[in-house]
């Protein structure tokens, strides 16, 4: 039985008077992932969180908690655009610094899924985004066919590292699980078959290449589908 949680915190980013960041020309998508973290971070140190919120967006979830192990609690923002709640979301991480400002380390066009696919239909619900002893998750649920989604980070040498992933998943027939470490490469796929009485389960374990997943280009659907594709060949 999963027990789920959600902390779904809209924060709406306050008007800001005009500065630098303001001149940056954000363009809705023209800037890619990079070159707008890079904009944001070189003009901009944040007081509070919604001083580094680029202008047209609005804070949907936040986290806090020591996600660099330097004892100063640090947040992690989903912001999605004011204008079109079903454009794609980015996610951001701010570090704190000793003087209590924040700075921009990391942002992702990519971690997180679309928040609705192009029926309209929520894919995920509840979402819930956290950080505890250093790691980051991202935890998206769905009883229907996206089903539950698990990813965990963590700060290596600098850089957010995807560290696991843990999926599940209810078919006709059957229910599925994936456990996955992408720097071990180690692989664990089980499965229940609900169609016979006693619902028997299957569970097989796989070595595969390591991997090392960037926070700022990693999307956990894209590994998922790149591990099934592997033990496929």
């Amino acid at each position: 039985m999963l027990v789920y949680s959600c902390k779904k915190d809209n924060i709406t980013a306050t008007d800001q008077k005009k500065d630098p960041l303001t001149e940056i020309d954000i363009q809705k998508d023209s800037l890619n992932n990079k070159s707008l973290g890079q904009q944001i971070n070189s003009f901009k140190i944040g007081k509070k969180t919604s001083d580094l919120v680029p202008n047209g967006y609005d804070i949907q979830y936040d986290a806090e908690g020591d996600l660099n192990q330097d004892k100063l609690p640090d947040i992690a923002l989903v912001i999605r655009k004011k204008a079109d709640t079903l454009a794609g979301r980015k996610m951001m991480i701010l570090l704190k610094n000793p003087d209590q400002t924040y700075r921009l380390d990391k942002i992702s066009d990519t971690v997180l899924p679309d928040e609705y696919n192009e029926s309209g239909y929520k894919m995920h619900d509840p979402e819930d985004i956290s950080i505890q002893n250093g790691e980051l998750s991202i935890n998206l649920y769905d009883t229907g066919p996206y089903g539950n989604q698990f990813s965990r980070f963590k700060y290596l040498n600098g850089d957010l590292i995807l560290t696991y992933i843990e999926t599940y998943n209810m078919g006709a027939g059957s229910h599925s699980a994936l456990f996955y470490t992408p720097m071990k490469g180690k692989l664990t796929l089980e499965t229940l078959n609900t169609m016979e009485e006693e619902m028997p389960s299957e569970s097989k374990n796989f070595q595969l290449k390591r991997e090392r997943y960037l926070f700022e280009k990693t999307s956990p659907d894209h590994v998922i589908r790149k591990v099934y594709e592997s033990i496929s060949d």
